[in-house]
C-alpha cells in the first residue's frame, strides 16, 4: 500500500495495489496488519456506503464529538469526488485549516480522517457510490456540523452554491465557529 501524508501530517492518503487481468481486477483495500506496520493502529466499528446520483452533490461537514467521536476511511467504488477534511482541534498548528484530495473509481485511492476534523465531499460525476470505515458507532446526540460554503473556512469547493445539491439538514448547518471547543489537539 503507497502511504503519503498531506500537508496535515494526521490526514492520510492509501492508495491500495489493484492487480488486472481479462477478468477484471482484485485489490486488498484494508489491512490492519500493513497498515499497523506504518503506525495506523485503528479499530473500525462500522461500514456506511452512500450513492449520490447528482453530480455537484455535497455531503458535509460533518463530525461526531465524543464519547461517540468517529475517524473515518473513505473510499471511491464508481464515481468520483472532491474529498476534505477540516482541523478543529484546539490548540492544533493547524486549527481551521483543511486538505482535500480528489478520490475516484479510476485513481483507487482513500483517505483516512481521524477524529478531531470534520469531513466533506463533492461528487464530480453523477452516480457516485463512496463507502467508509469509521471508528465509532452513529450516535445522533454527538453528531456536529458547518456549513459547507462557510466564509471563514473558504474551502474552494468543485461547485457553485447554485448548482450544488445539498440536504436540507446540511444547507442549514450552522457557520464555523472557532470557539465551539468539540475536540483537543493532543
Amino acid at each position: 500500500m503507497k502511504i503519503e501524508r498531506l500537508a496535515i501530517p494526521d490526514i492520510w492518503l492509501i492508495t491500495p495495489p489493484k492487480f488486472g487481468d481479462s477478468r477484471g481486477f482484485f485489490s486488498e483495500t484494508w489491512s490492519a496488519s500493513k497498515l499497523k506496520d506504518q503506525g495506523f493502529d485503528e479499530h473500525f466499528v462500522q461500514d456506511n456506503q452512500s450513492l449520490s446520483a447528482q453530480k455537484g452533490t455535497i455531503r458535509g461537514l460533518h463530525c461526531q464529538v465524543a464519547p461517540h467521536a468517529q475517524g473515518k476511511l473513505v473510499r471511491v467504488t464508481k464515481g468520483a469526488i472532491w474529498d476534505v477534511a477540516v482541523d478543529i482541534r484546539q490548540g492544533s498548528p493547524s486549527f481551521g485549516k483543511w486538505v482535500a484530495a480528489e478520490l475516484s473509481e479510476e485513481n483507487w485511492a482513500q483517505l483516512w480522517i481521524p477524529p478531531g476534523f470534520l469531513h466533506g465531499f463533492c461528487t464530480l460525476s453523477p452516480n457516485t457510490e463512496v463507502i467508509y470505515k469509521v471508528t465509532g458507532d452513529y450516535a445522533k446526540m454527538c453528531e456536529r456540523a458547518v456549513r459547507w460554503n462557510d466564509p471563514t473556512l473558504a474551502l474552494p469547493w468543485p461547485v457553485t452554491a447554485e448548482a450544488a445539491h445539498l440536504s436540507d439538514k446540511d444547507q442549514a448547518a450552522p457557520l464555523f465557529d472557532p470557539r465551539d471547543h468539540w475536540f483537543d489537539h493532543g
